[in-house]
């Protein structure tokens, strides 16, 4: 197809994956025109070749754990060359949730750009001029210089640094628009959302009470002690040591929104007992998952042209 979004995901968040894929169907009056492909990081074997590899992350050499929690993130540049270097792709994380049709992003006028994005917030957005790659349009024709196993490899080879990567600034600046931040909702959900992205890890609604299995950030820009403590617990106690476990989402309309549609997928087997059960098991889904679907409300029904698509 002409239109596409992928979402890419790894074994961890493979729930995750299969409820965002169910959102962008289910709220969309124009599903029959795009495609939706799930890219799961387990398929390229390029990354499990670097398991333990020093990589270079912020200036800082760090070895690569394809057991994180973010491990699929290089992935977002992986469309271009799955579209053929054709085409328009929206590329989502696996915790970013639509609530309006994806083709008013998909169909919109780029104006002769490549990319659409918003930025990030906090000091890395305003202060470091990082975009927020979780959610992009491309037109994938102007991106056939990206080719994400050979970049994948330049970070082995220090050639390359992942933030300056995943913060597109080795992009050419006049080649990326912006797009609403309602496309790309950090942890906020308003009547003007259009899709929510549980972006802050600890909190992500589907994890709750289970061990922290994500890497921090070692480098605070103003406050280096910070970045000292966290490269000398990953020395002493691991990757994921003394990280504590995940806490509840703070706004409850979130976590209702997410089981909402984890439910709805139960009930049309997209996503079977046996899987969430599993899954729990694992660790990768909250081990209450059961009780808090039984107790979230239904949510409301989707728009009469998206129920006709």
């Amino acid at each position: 197809m002409e239109h596409c979004v992928f979402i890419q995901t790894n074994s961890r968040q493979v729930v995750g994956a299969l409820v965002a894929e169910y959102a962008l169907r289910r709220n969309s009056a124009h599903a029959d025109k795009f495609g939706v492909q799930i890219m799961h990081q387990e398929d390229y074997p390029y990354f499990r070749q670097r398991q333990g590899q020093l990589f270079l992350r912020d200036g800082i050499k760090r070895p690569w754990n394809n057991e994180d929690l973010q491990s699929f993130t290089t992935l977002r540049f992986m469309p271009p060359e799955l579209m053929g270097y054709q085409g328009r792709a929206v590329v989502i994380d696996p915790d970013v949730f639509a609530l309006a049709d994806v083709w008013d992003l998909l169909s919109r006028d780029m104006q002769g750009k490549a990319i659409l994005c918003r930025s990030r917030s906090g000091a890395k957005g305003l202060l470091g001029n990082c975009m927020a790659t979780s959610v992009m349009l491309l037109d994938c024709a102007k991106l056939t210089h990206w080719n994400v196993e050979r970049q994948f490899n330049d970070m082995f080879e220090f050639k390359r640094d992942y933030m300056d990567w995943i913060c597109l600034k080795l992009e050419p600046r006049e080649t990326i628009g912006p797009i609403e931040n309602e496309w790309n909702d950090f942890d906020k959900l308003t009547p003007k959302t259009k899709m929510v992205h549980n972006t802050r890890r600890k909190t992500q609604p589907w994890k709750t009470g289970l061990p922290v299995d994500f890497t921090p950030t070692e480098r605070v820009r103003g406050f280096p002690p910070f970045g000292w403590l966290m490269r000398v617990r990953r020395h002493f106690f691991g990757d994921h040591g003394l990280m504590g476990k995940y806490r509840r989402h703070p706004d409850p309309n979130q976590e209702n929104f997410f089981f909402g549609l984890l439910r709805e997928c139960v009930d049309k087997g997209i996503v079977t007992e046996a899987m969430l059960r599993e899954e729990m098991r694992q660790n990768h889904v909250r081990h209450d998952a059961f009780e808090v679907l039984e107790r979230t409300p239904p949510l409301p029904a989707p728009p009469p042209t998206a129920l006709a698509a």
